[in-house]
């Protein structure tokens, strides 16, 4: 008999992983109903026709996962836009404020000391919450 081998997961494994559902909460919470705005444009979006777009870029561990720095956006402005940054900078300080805009924006310099275990349990902290989230809306 083959003795069972755990398998070992490397954290640019478990932050692939944690992209997917991360990716879906934030698309569903910013649509609700379905039915949302883009943060940088302000055009209507659904769930399907949206991306997890991020303020600062992904990149940077310290804000990659923070709810404040994600927000749904339309195709257009995330992947052929680069970001729509002005726009998106002018909708989170709409959504946010100026402070919470600001705190982002010097987060961005820290260092990130996410570990596997960490990145495990947001794993099933966003699964959970998309979970919740899908029942209700879709």
């Amino acid at each position: 008999m083959i003795p069972k081998t755990k398998v070992v997961k490397t954290k640019a494994s478990l932050v692939k992983a944690l992209d997917i559902p991360f990716s879906k909460f934030i698309r569903l919470r910013d649509t609700p109903g379905g039915v949302g705005r883009c943060i940088s444009c302000q055009k209507v979006i659904t769930y399907k026709t949206c991306d997890c777009g991020h303020y600062i870029n992904r990149k940077h561990m310290t804000t990659r996962y923070d709810e404040k720095n994600c927000n749904a956006q339309c195709l257009s402005c995330n992947r052929f836009d680069e970001g729509n940054i002005q726009g998106y900078r002018k909708g989170l300080l709409k959504k946010i404020g100026e402070y919470e805009t600001d705190l982002l924006e010097v987060k961005k310099h820290g260092v990130s000391t996410m570990g596997v275990f960490e990145l495990g349990i947001l794993i099933k902290h966003y699964k959970g919450k998309v979970k919740e989230f899908s029942t209700v809306q879709i």
